[in-house]
């Protein structure tokens, strides 16, 4: 009985000691301080070699090989690159988007050769790292819209350049 009363009463005892300033308020070092516990002293330190952030190795894998290409994915694709690209890109991709009415730079269209001859996995990159003056996209879209994106550009491209007559079940219809 005295044993059980002693292990009941032991919580609360432990909990007395504590100093709640104590646990709210604990020692850190200001950020670009000094702390001498480092070597060099600085409290900012460099990854050691071989550090991965947390998340880049899925990042990794979802960039690593494209989805399966199906309507949803490039239902994904247009409504991803209405929101983020039409901007600069605009809707047909020849880069008049409003940005570029209201005097951005613009982008190449995607109906140049260069382009049209690019693989999708170039246009990944490009949402990935930016280029020229577009800036990286990579903590903005995720690695599939990426893909649905790319998808959507190869798309565009292959609807600006199809003539209407060459179109499936299409030409007995016209005139």
């Amino acid at each position: 009985m005295r044993a059980a009363l002693l292990l009941a009463a032991l919580p609360a005892l432990c909990l007395a000691a504590c100093d709640d300033q104590s646990m709210r308020v604990q020692n850190r070092y200001e950020v670009y301080g000094k702390a001498p516990l480092f070597p060099g002293g600085a409290e900012a330190q460099t990854p050691p070699d071989g550090t991965v952030a947390q998340g880049d190795l899925a990042v990794a894998d979802g960039l690593a090989t494209p989805p399966h290409l199906d309507a949803a994915l490039l239902a994904r694709g247009r409504e991803r690159y209405e929101a983020i690209c039409t901007p600069c890109h605009g809707y047909t991709g020849a880069g008049d988007g409003m940005v570029v009415q209201r005097g951005f730079p613009p982008p190449p269209s995607y109906q140049e050769d260069r382009l049209r001859a690019a693989p999708a996995r170039y246009f990944v990159d490009v949402i990935t790292r930016g280029y020229g003056v577009m800036y990286p996209y990579a903590n903005r879209v995720e690695p599939r819209d990426r893909w649905a994106i790319a998808a959507y550009i190869r798309a565009l491209q292959l609807s600006q350049g199809a003539r209407v007559a060459a179109v499936p079940g299409l030409a007995e219809h016209l005139p």
